[in-house]
């Protein structure tokens, strides 16, 4: 047998349905074999085929066989046109069959398992007859190969008849003969993924996506230099790019790792693909068709062991079965005689969770064929033993990486996000590579792009590029301009020597920010939550820009009276929070629009509302936001009346004498998703209709920005797109916004300078000259800013440095094990970010000064 290595190529239903497509698989083919490779191509039916098929074997409800058929020939007759190959020699054989198997379908009204099999197979048959064809005509000697003639499967125990037709399983040990016969076949093979044969030689498939199954099996067989599996997508990303469009490319994953991330519901690899090459050491490739040159995944035997979460992954459809007794409470065999009633219906358990009088597990839908009347018939079957229960409509989040337990601490904000949700289930792998939680369906989507902004969401040397900024199909975004304070660094650098620590605040920046708010289409007024930065210098260029002001207590009106004597008092909203009656009076007493969001006011004060104008803050039920003190809705929030309060709120302003002339509502800080306020003006405009003299709704802040300078933007343009299109159905109400940190946080940096440095073990401490009484943020939020070593900009980042101060508490942290040049006493830190919710929460704890301030224009 020859020495030369064999690479097996997979192209999948996409990528082998355009004459363009062929043209880069045959060259891409002539390049393997150039460099003296041996290549066999494994590739599935053509896009959409096998969907018909299914529906045809299936029986859907209201499909049209003839018309079916019809499709699926016309498909591949103009492919075979584009490719200059003539379909009716090739396919007639395979037409004639589809007709005949299709059509005794109709008659009988059902397809077995084993007709299901038979003609689902001819998807593939079909597309290789092609593909042979057009590389044989392309000068390539491409040979066909039956896939049914080397893949044989093996005997499985405990499952149903489709399963063994349906969703067929194969050795993967290697096969030195069969290599010999390919080899004698010649030097370039098409063959079809999906497809096998039993022991009895009869046409057997491995499910859908088993293709991939097809291209591993045939490696492992074939001890091959490497598996490449060429998709449309670039790879294997750390979510799905349709839910998180910054979801970053895994450019390098290890076999378990993968197998988690296909297993938990990622859909660009068959989750039984890693196995056959696990077993062997084979390398998998994942590449894109339609973009060669980028890099793709490579899995392999990767021996990386960092703690950290890789991945974030959904998988809908899970159905969860619930079991309660108390008389399962120390009882011998109860879980063996439960799991036998699965074992008996045919239904594999994925996730387990135990305690003392309840077990309750998940069915996956892809390990199952939940037909009607198994879950009827399971649920008579544990009667017996327990109680059972059944949730459908579930889905399994799960974070996918090394080392799980191992990081849990640093979860703990992350997991914040969990309280408003209804959790189902929690499992920990035993092999510390996924935490799963099992939430509703709803839930799930939000959950992860939650889940992957707070743990993946920032650059990392182990991530490639975002989804968003290798798509050809997302928008295209420029580079990332270079950053208000590295044009101005060396500037910066002398404030610091002169007084350090200091806050400095970017004047050009702020009125960037606050042209960008004030272009959102459909926004009739911006108003600058003023909490997050009440300088007079930034206030003044925010009244100049023509914003109000959004204040929250009198102090801040206060502020605003004293720099602006004559200013129009339409232009200021107080929105105090379980404040005394004397702010609500003294508010109203000088014509200041007031915001409620309690009933205590209206229910025990009525006189001081009697012919006023009111805003009322809603609690639309979910908050969002990185961490839970940022979160302003939800029932585990003290902010705003409940949806369930309104009615009363309607009936007490009007025995009150008020007017309720607008709604407002806040979900938390930090949002990247524009659906949040498109969602919260119609759901407000919804309630407008409950009050007839309202006329504005409040959208709130919490407009996001990104953590480092180069992140991913807050589409403020989709934010307008969205409220423009709802505009048309309330033509008569005005909307608000009234972001904070958006306007002010990329403006104002924080300036210090480093005092001592100490290691400890594998850390780098680098001491600086002030800390949490100057920025709360990171221990109070666990808020995370950028930092860089100013004095050493450009210079390689050579050392994990962890960035504290001289307060007195273990969490005086400024951030950790931040990548940077090696820091030496004297130099300047710069922190980012830092303009909003700085000096403004800042404090004199330990009797230390917090950072001063400074305006530069």
């Amino acid at each position: 047998m020859s020495e030369i290595r064999w690479i097996v190529m997979k192209f999948g239903g996409t990528s082998v349905s355009t004459a363009p497509n062929w043209k880069f698989i045959a060259d891409t083919v002539a390049a393997a074999m150039r460099g003296g490779q041996r290549v066999l191509v494994v590739h599935s039916a053509l896009a959409g085929i096998s969907n018909r098929l299914e529906a045809i074997a299936s029986r859907v409800a209201d499909v049209d066989i003839p018309a079916s058929l019809e499709a699926i020939e016309s498909v591949h007759h103009s492919l075979a046109r584009e490719l200059g190959v003539n379909a009716e020699s090739l396919l007639g054989r395979d037409f004639a069959e589809l007709r005949q198997v299709a059509t005794g379908v109709q008659l009988l009204g059902e397809a077995s398992p084993r007709v299901h099999a038979r003609l689902m197979a001819l998807g593939e048959l079909m597309a290789t007859r092609l593909g042979a064809a057009y590389l044989a005509k392309a000068g390539l000697p491409a040979v066909w190969v039956d896939a049914r003639d080397h893949l044989r499967t093996t005997p499985v125990r405990n499952v149903s008849e489709a399963s063994l037709f349906l969703s067929a399983q194969c050795a993967f040990d290697p096969e030195p003969a069969l290599a010999g016969a390919l080899e004698a076949c010649g030097a370039l093979l098409i063959t079809q993924g999906f497809i096998a044969s039993n022991a009895a030689g009869e046409t057997v498939i491995l499910g859908r996506g088993g293709s991939d199954t097809s291209a591993s099996y045939f490696g492992a067989k074939l001890s091959a230099a490497r598996v490449e599996i060429w998709t449309d997508v670039p790879g294997m990303f750390s979510a799905d790019p349709r839910v998180v469009p910054d979801a970053r490319l895994l450019e390098h994953l290890d076999y378990d790792e993968a197998q988690e991330i296909a297993t938990t519901g990622a859909k660009v690899l068959h989750p039984r693909a890693i196995a056959p090459a696990r077993a062997q050491k084979i390398p998998l490739w994942i590449l894109c068709t339609g973009r060669p040159g980028l890099p793709g995944t490579v899995i392999g035997p990767v021996a990386a062991d960092v703690p950290q979460v890789k991945a974030v992954s959904v998988k809908k459809g899970i159905t969860l079965v619930s079991m309660d007794t108390i008389g399962m409470w120390q009882q011998v065999g109860f879980l063996a005689d439960a799991f036998e009633c699965f074992k008996r219906r045919g239904l594999s358990i994925d996730l387990v969770s135990t305690s003392e009088t309840n077990v309750t597990v998940t069915l996956d839908p892809t390990a199952n064929s939940i037909t009607p009347g198994v879950l009827e018939g399971l649920a008579a079957d544990l009667s017996p033993l327990c109680r059972s229960s059944v949730v459908t409509g579930c889905a399994a989040v799960s974070l996918v990486g090394r080392r799980i337990r191992s990081i849990l601490p640093r979860l703990g904000p992350a997991l914040e996000i969990f309280s408003e949700l209804r959790l189902h289930l929690v499992s920990q792998a035993a092999s510390d590579l996924n935490l799963s939680f099992v939430v509703d369906e709803d839930d799930a989507e939000r959950l992860a792009r939650d889940l992957h902004h707070l743990l993946i969401g920032r650059r990392e040397s182990v991530f490639g590029p975002t989804w968003r900024e290798l798509s050809e199909s997302a928008p295209r975004q420029a580079a990332a301009p270079e950053p208000w304070w590295l044009r101005r660094r060396a500037e910066l650098v002398a404030i610091a020597r002169d007084a350090s620590p200091r806050y400095v605040y970017d004047g050009p920046s702020l009125d960037q920010a606050a042209a960008r708010v004030r272009g959102i289409e459909g926004i009739d007024r911006v108003l600058f939550a003023m909490k997050a930065n009440p300088h007079a210098g930034i206030l003044k260029r925010f009244e100049r820009a023509g914003l109000g002001f959004e204040c929250v207590s009198p102090g801040e009106v206060e502020r605003l009276f004293e720099l602006f004597p004559d200013i129009d008092l339409s232009r200021i909203l107080f929105t105090p929070n379980f404040a005394p009656r004397s702010e609500y009076a003294w508010a109203l007493e000088r014509g200041i629009r007031v915001t409620l969001d309690n009933l205590h006011p209206l229910r025990e004060w009525p006189e001081l509302f009697r012919e006023k104008r009111l805003f009322v803050r809603v609690d639309l039920g979910k908050g969002r936001g990185h961490h839970m003190h940022v979160r302003t809705a939800g029932q585990l929030s003290k902010f705003g009346v409940p949806l369930a309060e309104l009615g009363e709120v309607a009936m007490l302003g009007e025995r009150a004498g008020a007017t309720i002339e607008g709604l407002h509502s806040h979900a938390g800080s930090g949002i990247m998703s524009p659906d949040a306020w498109v969602d919260a003006a119609a759901r407000l405009a919804d309630l407008a209709a409950r009050f007839p003299e309202a006329r504005v709704i409040d959208i709130g802040g919490g407009l996001g920005v990104p953590d480092a300078h180069d992140g991913a933007e807050l589409d403020l343009d989709a934010i307008g797109r969205g409220i423009a299109g709802l505009r048309s159905a309330w033509p008569k109400l005005e909307l608000w916004i009234e972001p904070g940190r958006y306007l002010v946080a990329r403006a104002g940096v924080l300036l210090v300078t480093v005092t001592q440095l100490k290691g400890k073990g594998d850390m780098l401490y680098a001491g600086v000259d002030t800390g949490m009484n100057s920025l709360i943020r990171p221990a109070l939020y666990g808020a995370w800013h950028e930092i860089v070593n100013l004095s050493r900009a450009g210079e390689e980042a050579d050392a994990s440095v962890t960035v504290v101060g001289p307060i007195c508490e273990s969490g005086d942290v400024l951030g950790s094990e931040r990548a940077m040049p090696a820091p030496r006493e004297g130099d300047v830190l710069l922190i980012a970010n830092a303009g909003a919710y700085g000096r403004a929460m800042s404090s004199s704890y330990n009797l230390r000064e917090p950072a001063a301030e400074l305006m530069i224009e």
